[in-house]
């Protein structure tokens, strides 16, 4: 009986901790969206920073622009969106191969004693503060890079996706490590068997096989980047402009908001706008989230032949 009383209370425990985090995470949202809606529904709000301002080009030389504080404020969302796109892009370009070839071969090739090493080192990367690694972007890669490639800009998307690589390089590697390390022996015995190679079991049969966990190591990489604040503030540049080109300075959502709220004026156009920002931002990071679930769930059931 003591047994069971004590398994009820930790289940209690666990089910408090987990209604507490799902009560706080709506409440954000709630407060977070409450600070939003003038951009909607307030007259004066609407005037200065409605709808039709924050998603479509407005006159003028630059119709997507951000410039909040001036006589005629530019609110462009669109131009910050497609930064945070850019930061993102370069960031899983560079970090998804070198973290999957790394998980690949600590699960399948490499020894026991190499394993111990390699996979703590690489998860302790995990641990280092995004700040530093935005200062290290700032003050030594940002210069290795302008003189390796020729940048115009000292400070661009590119620095600042190297940087936000190397921070997620941890996550996808853990998560994809874990996947591959959870595919059925069997699998293996059966592909040796019929005579293939470590390596063609490897990139055959294994890696297809932790396919859903792969994808989803790098939808949670892709998520971490657009939630990134420190290291994109400090080595992009900040300068809002609607350009793909790699080596221009972009600014993001999360820098934007992390740069600006602290400083506006409470009530204001701007104010709201910031406030919408994080909205926004909150409602594409839970729908990616929500779709890598549902894509990975249906990709496993494919993989498995479940109709």
């Amino acid at each position: 009986m003591r047994r069971k009383g004590f398994e009820n209370a930790v289940e209690l425990v666990i089910l408090a901790s987990a209604m507490t985090a799902i009560a706080g995470l709506f409440l954000i949202f709630i407060f977070i969206g409450k600070e939003a809606l003038p951009v909607f529904f307030s007259p004066e709000i609407r005037d200065e920073a409605g709808l039709s301002k924050l998603f479509l080009a407005q006159a003028g030389p630059h119709p997507f622009s951000w410039q909040p504080v001036s006589l005629v404020p530019k609110y462009s969302v669109l131009t910050l969106f497609a930064g945070t796109l850019k930061a993102t892009l370069v960031a899983i370009i560079f970090a998804a191969p070198l973290a999957l070839g790394a998980a690949l071969f600590t699960a399948e090739f490499a020894p026991d004693w190499l394993k111990e090493i390699i996979k703590p080192v690489i998860e302790i990367l995990a641990g280092i503060p995004s700040i530093v690694l935005g200062f290290f972007a700032l003050m030594v890669m940002a210069t290795f890079v302008q003189d390796a490639f020729g940048t115009l800009y000292r400070l661009n998307a590119l620095v600042a996706g190297i940087a936000l690589g190397i921070a997620v390089i941890p996550v996808i590697y853990t998560v994809a490590e874990d996947a591959l390390s959870g595919v059925p022996y069997s699998y293996k015995e059966a592909s040796i068997a019929l005579g293939a190679t470590r390596w063609q079991t490897a990139s055959r049969i294994v890696f297809p096989a932790a396919l859903p966990g792969i994808l989803a190591a790098c939808i949670l990489g892709f998520g971490r980047c657009i939630g990134e604040t420190m290291i994109v503030l400090m080595a992009s540049g900040n300068a809002p402009l609607m350009t793909w080109i790699l080596d221009s300075p972009i600014r993001t959502v999360s820098a934007t908001v992390a740069a600006e709220l602290g400083e506006v004026v409470v009530g204001s156009g701007h104010y709201h706008v910031l406030f919408f920002l994080g909205t926004l931002l909150f409602v594409f990071t839970f729908a990616i989230n929500l779709f890598a679930h549902w894509f990975v769930k249906r990709l496993q059931k494919k993989i498995l032949g479940i109709t």
